[in-house]
């Protein structure tokens, strides 16, 4: 059998998304049940502590965390709070907001990330495709209540911030991706408890509630995290910020399918639009490395017997 980190390698990439995109839709149809029995923020901490246990039961993620730096310490506490009041605004948002407007807001701070790692016309025109795309496909209604609208924005920016993080956990040389995000999510568990977890205790009475919320927690927080994590292991942030595009293009295939909900031809044309753009987009070269052809020669360096540099030559 292949090791882990080969299969995972012989997966493409933009899979991986595909996956987490359409959990990120089976994870609300979870969180009809709890809305009826829990309030808000306690259907924020069911989703992150139900998680947070399935991590730890899994990765056992501390073991991993005690070989870390003080940085890839931070870098754990710093995503793990972030995690934890993302999800909290978020739910408050979709309480007093439309879904569609909520997601709508969400994607503007990722449209910022994925143009300021374009660098390329190609990948330009490919963002130029996919956001008119996202437009047509979500149900924009900026009005109502004020408060919703704050969290929406706030949701959105730690979700940028999220990709940020998630990214660079991905590419931690000395930790696993999904360990960190193991660990992350046992951070989060502790910060969203003091906050949202009073909300969420009458739930733990609750048979059905408590299978709703392992529910929301496998279905929104583990597969879709853990396959952002495999993805983001082998595409650029700004890659991964394009990427996020497909995820109403997802929901609206998803009712096709399943639903059989003929989309609109506006509908349509978004889904196309958002395909068009990222079938076009290409992955950027590595900035810290030229590419292939920029790469000089290599100098005939004078070597020893023993084929190393002679010690004037590596000194300098």
């Amino acid at each position: 059998m292949l090791p882990q980190a080969q299969r995972a390698g012989s997966v493409p990439p933009h899979l991986y998304f595909v996956v987490s995109a359409v959990f990120h839709y089976l994870g609300p149809a979870f969180a009809v049940l709890l809305f009826a029995r829990v309030d808000v923020l306690g259907v924020a901490w069911l989703r992150i502590a139900s998680a947070a246990l399935v991590f730890a039961l899994w990765r056992r993620p501390w073991r991993a965390v005690h070989l870390l730096d003080r940085d890839g310490r931070r870098l754990i506490a710093t995503w793990g709070t972030v995690l934890a009041v993302m999800n909290c605004c978020f739910y408050l948002s979709i309480d007093r907001l439309p879904l569609g407007t909520v997601a709508a807001i969400e994607f503007l701070p990722v449209i910022a990330l994925a143009a300021l790692g374009a660098r390329t016309a190609r990948n330009a025109v490919a963002l130029m495709l996919a956001v008119p795309g996202v437009y047509l496909l979500t149900d924009v209604q900026l009005e109502g209540e004020p408060l919703g609208v704050a969290f929406a924005f706030a949701n959105a920016v730690l979700f940028a911030v999220y990709i940020v993080l998630a990214h660079r956990v991905a590419r931690h040389g000395e930790l696993r991706g999904i360990d960190g995000l193991a660990a992350s999510m046992l951070v989060a568990a502790a910060v969203v408890t003091p906050l949202a977890g009073w909300e969420g205790a009458p739930a733990l009475g609750d048979p059905v509630a408590l299978l709703a919320g392992v529910g929301v927690g496998v279905s929104s927080s583990v597969i879709p995290y853990v396959t952002d994590q495999l993805a983001m292991a082998r595409l650029a942030r700004a890659s991964y910020a394009l990427m996020v595009s497909l995820l109403p293009a997802t929901a609206t295939v998803i009712g096709i399918v399943v639903l059989a909900q003929i989309p609109s031809p506006l509908e349509a044309a978004g889904v196309a639009l958002v395909v068009a753009g990222v079938r076009l987009h290409r992955e950027p070269a590595p900035r810290d490395e030229p590419a292939p052809r920029d790469r000089p020669a290599p100098r005939n360096e004078p070597l020893t017997p023993r084929g190393e540099p002679r010690p004037h030559d590596a000194a300098a």
